[in-house]
């Protein structure tokens, strides 16, 4: 089977997966591994989980695309179950988190330009943030090393030290028409926003009535133990970006806004072809139904307290792991050679990844069951012995 048809713009582990059940996935020799990546927090029911299959099986004898010329059932399904369940009013869907970051962007320099204020355009950022690599996500993420071969970027944005108050405040004044925060840097390596910051930049926003945007796109969709990530640190944001998990697997991206953004975009400033089509709300549909409904979302701290206890045990056991970070079933543990240790689980049939310089990414599914919590773990353990040895 030749690979060379592929751009080389990722590093790839030497494995083709071919199936997938629950938890555990399946190389085409039929070598099992526990897939504690989750597609990068996006597989929130595992593989091949019923509710999806059965969505787009049902769905794709219907309708798939019509676009966004007409209305569909299932895009107004989706909407509307999203907007019960936010403290926000009205729903943009696209295709991807990029995507969804990129209206946010959009969204907040119309507002600018609404307020009558042709300089109040600027768009902060958070130091150590990664938003996407389109030109105008990679514009506000705050890591050069996604940047530096794609200068000169979009400009009108300013960097901000994460979870620097003064800094935030030094950098604010009438001019900034948004705010783009991740409530927990996932790519950057695990690390939480505390909540005095996100209260300052909504205060600060209010001040200079900007718009506050939260890029939920790894943390949101169930995985702090609440729907969407902001409901952990008591601060409403004006815009959320969603995406990975809200399809399960299928491509699918929105961002939400409140009363306050949302007569910013009107017909001809922003669209997608593909965004809302009857397919991928009809997943996202079925998506929400089991994570809200379903009550897999209540399960989420305990599984994490489980976790956390049993990584705890592990560090003081063997002394590898220097750290354990993160919320719900986005957990971090830190280690002295991280891409070594992730090669060594995947060794040994455990998948996770990096993150930052020195984390290794703990993203099981939502519904992950004990059985492969305690598999995983164990996997963990004979690596931490051997490096302890």
């Amino acid at each position: 089977m030749s690979k060379n048809s592929l751009m080389n713009t990722y590093e790839r582990f030497d494995v083709i997966f071919e199936k997938g059940i629950g938890s555990r996935l399946y190389d085409v020799n039929g070598k099992e591994y526990i897939d504690f990546v989750s597609g990068v927090a996006v597989n929130c029911l595992g593989h091949s989980h019923p509710a999806i299959i059965n969505a787009i099986t049902e769905q794709s004898k219907k309708v798939i695309h019509i676009s966004n010329y007409y209305w569909n059932t299932k895009h107004i399904e989706l909407a509307n179950k999203l907007i019960e369940n936010c403290d926000h009013s009205k729903v943009f869907f696209c295709n991807s988190g990029t995507e969804a970051v990129e209206g946010a962007l959009k969204a907040a320099r119309k507002y600018g330009k609404l307020k009558g204020k042709e300089d109040k355009n600027i768009i902060l950022y958070m130091t150590n943030s990664f938003h996407g690599r389109s030109m105008g996500a990679l514009s506000v993420t705050g890591q050069s090393k996604y940047q530096k071969n794609f200068m000169p970027l979009i400009g009108g944005v300013k960097e901000v030290e994460f979870n620097n108050i003064e800094d935030l405040k030094r950098n604010f004044n009438e001019n900034v028409c948004g705010v783009i925060i991740e409530p927990i840097q996932g790519e950057g390596g695990i690390i939480e926003a505390s909540s005095e910051f996100l209260k300052e930049a909504r205060e600060q926003c209010d001040k200079y009535d900007a718009l506050l945007i939260f890029d939920e796109i790894q943390c949101g969709m169930g995985r702090l133990g609440s729907l969407f990530a902001y409901k952990k640190f008591g601060v409403i944001p004006d815009i959320i970006t969603i995406a990975k998990a809200l399809g399960g697997g299928f491509p699918i991206g929105a961002f939400i806004v409140n009363e306050k953004a949302e007569g910013t975009l009107v017909p001809g400033d922003h669209g997608s072809t593909f965004g809302g089509n009857p397919l991928a709300c009809s997943v996202g549909c079925a998506i929400l139904n089991e994570l809200v409904d379903g009550g897999i979302i209540e399960s989420v701290d305990e599984k994490s307290k489980y976790l956390k206890e049993k990584l705890l045990t592990l560090q003081n056991k063997y002394g590898v792991i220097k750290e354990i970070r993160g919320i719900g079933l986005l957990i971090g543990i830190k280690v002295d050679d991280p891409k070594s240790f992730m090669k060594a689980c995947f060794n040994k049939g455990l998948l996770v990844i990096t993150a930052g310089k020195d984390i290794i990414r703990l993203l099981p599914p939502l519904n992950v069951e004990k059985e492969d919590m305690d598999a995983a773990l164990n996997i963990l353990e004979g690596i931490m012995q051997e490096l302890s040895a």
